[in-house]
This record gives C-alpha cells, sequence and structure tokens, in this order.
C-alpha cells in the first residue's frame, strides 16, 4: 500500500516529544483542516495514562469489527491471514485502528492478551476502536497502547472485514496509512504534510503558553497587561 510521505525516525521522535493537545494547536496554524475535525471525540478513552511514555505516533491499518453476531457455520470465526498481511502493508510503527460496527459497540472485545501479542510482532504499537478491550493488565505489561470506546469481558464473535477501508472512530475519519498522534488525552490524525514542520510549530506555540502562565503567576499580574500579551501572541 503507497503512503503519502514516509517520516524519518528522527521526525517521528520530534512529534513524540509533544502531547497531543500541543500537536492539535500546531496543526491549527497551518489551516490545513476545520478545528473541529481530526481528532476523536471524548468517546474514546485512553486506557493507560502513563506520564513516562511518549505519546504513541504510528501509522493505521484499517478494518471493520462485528462482535454481536456468530457466524453462520461454527463457533467462532477464524483469524485470516490476509487480515494480518494487510496490517503489515502499512509502514511500521503500526496501529491497528478497527470500527466497531455493532449497535452499540463493544459488544465483544476484540484485543486482550493474546491479539495484542499478535499486533506487537506485527509490528503495532497500540490499537484503536469505538468498541471494546480487555486483560488490560497483561496488555499493559506487553507495551502496546490501548484507546477504545468500553471495556468488556468478552471477545464474543469478533469478526474482522472491510480491510483497508476507511473508518470512523469516535467521529475521526481514518485512512489506511494515516499518521496518528495519541496520548492520555486522546488520539488525532497528523496530516502528513506538514507532519516534519509541526514540532517547530508546537515548540514555538508552547513558548507562547508558558509566558502567558508565568506572567498569570507572577506578582505583576493585572487584566491590563494580560490583554496586551493576549493580544502580542495572536
Amino acid at each position: 500500500m503507497a503512503i503519502k510521505s514516509l517520516l524519518t525516525e528522527a521526525d517521528l521522535d520530534a512529534l513524540r516529544q509533544f502531547d497531543t493537545c500541543m500537536v492539535s494547536n500546531a496543526i491549527e496554524t497551518f489551516d490545513a483542516r476545520l478545528r473541529n475535525t481530526g481528532f476523536a471525540d471524548g468517546s474514546i478513552r485512553c486506557m493507560f495514562h502513563d506520564g513516562d511514555a511518549p505519546p504513541m505516533v504510528g501509522y493505521a491499518a484499517t478494518a471493520r469489527l462485528r462482535c454481536g453476531q456468530p457466524p453462520i457455520v461454527g463457533g467462532s470465526f477464524h483469524d485470516r491471514s490476509d487480515f494480518w498481511n494487510s496490517i503489515l502493508e502499512i509502514p511500521a510503527p503500526r496501529i491497528l485502528v478497527l470500527q466497531d460496527m455493532d449497535e452499540p459497540p463493544g459488544r465483544g472485545a476484540f484485543v486482550g492478551d493474546m491479539h495484542a501479542a499478535i499486533l506487537k510482532a506485527l509490528g503495532c504499537i497500540g490499537y484503536l476502536t469505538n468498541g471494546s478491550v480487555r486483560e488490560l493488565h497483561a496488555v499493559r505489561a506487553m507495551g502496546v497502547q490501548l484507546f477504545a470506546g468500553s471495556v468488556a469481558v468478552s471477545h464474543a464473535y469478533a469478526h474482522i472485514f472491510d480491510l483497508g477501508a476507511t473508518v470512523r472512530v469516535g467521529g475521526m475519519e481514518v485512512q489506511p496509512g494515516d499518521l496518528l498522534h495519541g496520548d492520555c488525552h486522546g488520539v488525532l490524525t497528523v496530516p502528513i504534510e506538514f507532519a516534519t514542520k509541526i514540532p517547530d510549530a508546537a515548540a514555538r506555540l508552547q513558548q507562547v503558553e508558558r509566558t502567558v502562565i508565568d506572567f498569570c503567576r507572577s506578582s505583576a499580574f493585572s487584566v491590563a497587561k494580560l490583554r496586551e500579551i493576549m493580544k502580542a501572541t495572536r
């Protein structure tokens, strides 16, 4: 699968230096999209809040998922090598993104400890779904990040289909190969054409915020002066 532009490891690491909120702010400076698009809404939760871990940055491998209905024949759906191979078509580091099509989503959790191990072996650093996940302690110990809408105890009848489809998770559209950035705040897509410029923009915005915060904490604070500082940051 052709990806528009691959980043170097140094480029990816530069993006990992900023939290997802600051990356979102930096994206806004390029007028690349409407400010109410490009990120997952509050229905998607980061399952592991580790303040010492860098943000998750990688390329999306996409498909759709159903868990609520049993197969026509047999007691379960079997994983397919075409699904695993479709993940490998995406450059590393990879993030599996599954849109749960059940209504409501989350009846069964596709990713638990076993599938997290498979995903890690396939070069995935994280998993994003509007559905559910399970076996959190074991998955966390593997170093695979999880973003999901809920937690469930069973995988039910997990069935993967529509490999490589454009999916929607938490109101965010994700195409195969999209660059994702996620941390404890949530997940967003990074416009690849601006990806190498975002760290510099984020650093400038970070300095602006620090100036305002430091002033608000200082004994020199006044509303009049605050207005001047805020005008200067526009």
